[in-house]
């Protein structure tokens, strides 16, 4: 079950707010995404957002709080790349196919994001364990609709979900984060995957 978290963050209240925290977790992301959880700063960040340490501190109480919602904020960005990449006249395959590759994309432009995932194992367990049962409860969902719509299985389980999900995890830490040349494109891999996908789940010859 999906922990419901503290928000690490005081929400702005105007346009200039929102920006001023967009600006400290993209700074965040790269601050830590470079020196890790224990070596990145406080005032690292606010010199990359180019904002004042005040500014910080309206929003966060503390490096941690960043750290979290820094987290929140990726799977966010996790969760919009998939669903932008899907189209709700595919078929339920077609569905894991667009999301896979959205997610590969996705992390092939913000490489970072694997090393914050998995320092939040550390830093602060339970959004490192809510940011992946999050996924897997949305993969779960389109498995299940697929499965009301005749495409897959007619039981699928919360581990079909952690077994897709596991599968994305490393194809995007294989090709995205350690990619190679003449290594297959996103959309190679995610037609691999996709493959394996319909012979395992779907059944189909």
């Amino acid at each position: 079950m999906v922990q419901t978290l503290q928000p690490p963050a005081k929400q702005p209240r105007t346009e200039r707010g929102r920006k001023t925290l967009r600006k400290l977790l993209d700074a965040a992301t790269a601050e830590f995404g470079e020196k890790g959880f224990h070596e990145a700063s406080i005032s690292g960040i606010t010199r990359r957002a180019g904002v004042a340490l005040g500014s910080f501190y309206t929003y966060f109480d503390s490096k941690d709080a960043i750290f979290r919602a820094l987290v929140a904020d990726m799977s966010d960005s996790v969760k919009r790349a998939a669903r932008e990449a899907i189209d709700e006249r595919m078929t339920a395959l077609e569905i894991e196919r667009a999301a896979l590759k959205g997610f590969l994309d996705f992390a092939g432009e913000h490489k970072e994001i694997y090393r914050i995932i998995d320092e939040a194992e550390f830093v602060d367990p339970a959004s490192y364990q809510n940011h992946y049962e999050t996924i897997a409860e949305r993969i779960l969902d389109r498995l299940k609709a697929g499965a009301a719509q005749g495409h897959f299985r007619a039981d699928p389980q919360e581990a079909h979900a952690w077994a897709l999900m596991g599968m994305n995890v490393f194809l995007g830490l294989r090709y995205a984060i350690w990619g190679r040349e003449n290594d297959m494109s996103a959309d190679e891999v995610a037609a691999a995957a996709n493959a394996m996908l319909a012979h395992g789940i779907a059944g189909q010859e």
